[in-house]
């Protein structure tokens, strides 16, 4: 190393550890040492195209476009709305959601199993009512269904778009196919396994979905008021703009984001900020599994 990259790689090592600890949380490393070194047979083989996609940076991009997808279905939203805290503690939410993919994407098969029974737990005490009267459960598979197919939609597309290494047709159908099984084992019922099934399930719901006060608060939410410093607002922004770029042009115009400066510019600040994550996460990133 020359005296001109050290200060660099200091630089790429603070941005590392500084976003490690906002996603993983305070129990992180244990998590990570945990999910990477444990011995035992895994859900997914070392190659498969569900540990491309859910182990690159993209995964940002795709998390925020699979947010405003899910919430433009009322009953998926009045239960995150009511029940998640996205709003009081997001980061906390982010934690969650990336502890479940890291062991059920990488984890061994027993730490997999015991992390879809927790949540399967918890989404047996989430359920409500609507201010119209309908009721909704966390545990209804139709529900769960179009939690799963947003996304995995979202993530393909981000990783079509910003993927580091391009899936191939075959691996494209491979990753839907995979994340199915997770679906499955969560209660979802009978999923897509090929990525022309995950846009007819998509196109089904359309029906179901509308703009609700809610998720356009939602939106709001992540768009106009995320959870980050000041100085960490222009690269969100980026990244932001860049989810909603990938969003489907219906899904825009119903949130009020179909916006030429988002269609033009969105894609270059969803690839400028996927790639500032990708070389500071170099510097955190785990050790192969022990399978």
């Amino acid at each position: 190393m020359t005296p001109t990259t050290r200060p660099v790689e200091r630089v790429r090592a603070r941005m590392g550890a500084a976003l490690f600890a906002k996603v993983g949380g305070d129990d992180g490393p244990a998590i990570r040492a945990r999910v990477h070194e444990t011995p035992g047979p895994r859900w997914f083989p070392p190659g498969s195209a569900i540990r491309a996609v859910h182990g690159d940076a993209s995964m940002y991009v795709g998390g925020v476009r699979a947010l405003l997808l899910q919430s433009l279905h009322p009953l998926a939203m009045a239960g995150v709305a009511g029940h998640s805290g996205y709003r009081s503690d997001p980061w906390g939410r982010l934690t969650r959601t990336a502890t479940f993919l890291a062991f059920t994407t990488f984890g061994t098969v027993a730490d997999a199993e015991e992390t879809v029974a927790r949540i399967r737990a918890v989404h047996e005490r989430v359920r409500g009512r609507l201010p119209d009267g309908r009721e909704y459960r966390a545990s209804d598979p139709h529900l769960l269904r179009w939690v799963h197919i947003a996304e995995a939609d979202s993530f393909l597309a981000a990783h079509d778009r910003y993927g580091l290494h391009p899936l191939t047709a075959a691996q494209r159908d491979e990753y839907v196919a995979q994340v199915a099984e997770v679906g499955r084992r969560l209660g979802a019922g009978v999923l897509p396994a090929t990525v022309a099934e995950l846009a007819s399930a998509l196109e089904a719901y359309r029906g179901e979905l509308e703009a609700t006060p809610a998720a356009l608060d939602a939106a709001r939410f992540l768009l106009r008021e995320p959870p980050v410093s000041r100085a960490l607002r222009l690269p969100y922004g980026m990244l932001a703009s860049g989810a909603v770029a990938l969003l489907p042009e219906w899904a825009r115009a119903a949130l009020g984001r179909d916006r030429w400066s988002t269609r033009t510019l969105g894609p270059l600040g969803g690839g400028i900020a996927t790639r500032a994550i990708r070389w500071s996460a170099r510097a955190t990133r785990p050790t192969r599994n022990v399978d």
